[in-house]
């Protein structure tokens, strides 16, 4: 299944995470990269936190935003901001801890993300687990998706630091190397893009063990705003290297842009053709600053993904 072997296509991906209900600025708004439209993409992907505390209105502004976004698909998991999403925890703590006991009605949440409007808007809401997709262009790939983080703060979607969720005894691991093409988890590997304003790494070591047994063309996750940009690993080789961005660029193009593909510029080393097996592209795609500012831009990420 690697790009090697395998007839390969070209497929676009727009890649945000931690919008917390921030709406696009105005187009004319060339201050900022988070700007209406959204890049155009083949896939979108929103790597959680999509909310503050998930509110119901919360959820519809975000769903029409995503449901505008120019892509034909769009995968969306939950984060720990997200509560309403995590029903076993938001019956024992959420509803108590953000809405007062009031509550907000979940099944009606679960619509907004799995009915028949947000269907036909190409957006596909992911638990914890496997699922293939095939394009239109004839791109198919698997993805892995998890919402769930370390315990932080006593928000949804948690796990014991010490707990091994991703690995062999976890009740959904994340597969070997080369089941998965994307992961997708609201979390960060520990140690890739995850340093606090504080600097503390406090991304997941277990899930950086399954990263390197994956080996996925592409991790996007988001959860530590400081941490934006975007990082290439050498599992081979035994070395990263932190891919620059010009920001300036980013602002007129609205995104920040890597291109993996075969058609990728061999001059620059950030935009050389990735090898499956060998090379991983980390995105944090984290949308809101550190003051939950949305000043981070979206990511724009072209890569080749098997075409049977």
């Amino acid at each position: 299944m690697t790009s090697e072997s395998t007839k390969t296509v070209k497929t676009r991906f727009c890649i945000i995470s931690d919008t917390h209900t921030a709406e696009l600025w105005p187009s004319d708004d060339k201050s900022h990269a988070y700007r209406d439209p959204l890049p155009s993409a083949d896939v979108l992907l929103h790597a959680g936190d999509i909310t503050i505390a998930g509110y119901i209105h919360e959820y519809e502004s975000m769903v029409d935003m995503i449901s505008k976004a120019d892509a034909e698909l769009k995968i969306v998991i939950a984060g720990n901001h997200d509560v309403t999403l995590d029903e076993p925890y938001y019956e024992k703590t959420g509803k108590r801890k953000f809405h007062r006991n009031i509550g907000e009605d979940i099944e009606v949440v679960r619509e907004l993300w799995t009915g028949e409007k947000a269907k036909k808007a190409g957006i596909v809401y992911l638990e914890e687990g496997v699922k293939t997709f095939t394009l239109s262009n004839g791109a198919q790939f698997t993805v892995y998706a998890s919402p769930y983080q370390p315990e932080f703060c006593n928000f949804a979607f948690p796990y014991r630091r010490d707990e091994d969720r991703f690995n062999q005894h976890a009740q959904n691991p994340i597969p070997d190397h080369p089941e998965i093409d994307i992961l997708l988890t609201h979390g960060p590997p520990a140690g890739i893009l995850d340093q606090t304003s504080r600097g503390e790494q406090v991304g997941c070591e277990h899930l950086l063990r399954a990263v390197r047994r994956c080996r996925p063309r592409l991790h996007c996750f988001g959860h530590i705003h400081e941490g934006w940009g975007a990082q290439r690993n050498n599992w081979v080789e035994g070395r990263s290297e932190s891919l620059p961005v010009d920001r300036q660029q980013v602002l007129h193009n609205r995104c920040a842009y890597v291109d993996i593909s075969q058609s990728g510029k061999s001059d620059l080393p950030e935009d050389k053709p990735l090898t499956f097996g060998e090379e991983t592209l980390f995105v944090n795609a984290a949308i809101m600053d550190v003051n939950y500012k949305p000043v981070n831009a979206p990511w724009i990420v072209d890569l080749d993904l098997p075409n049977p």
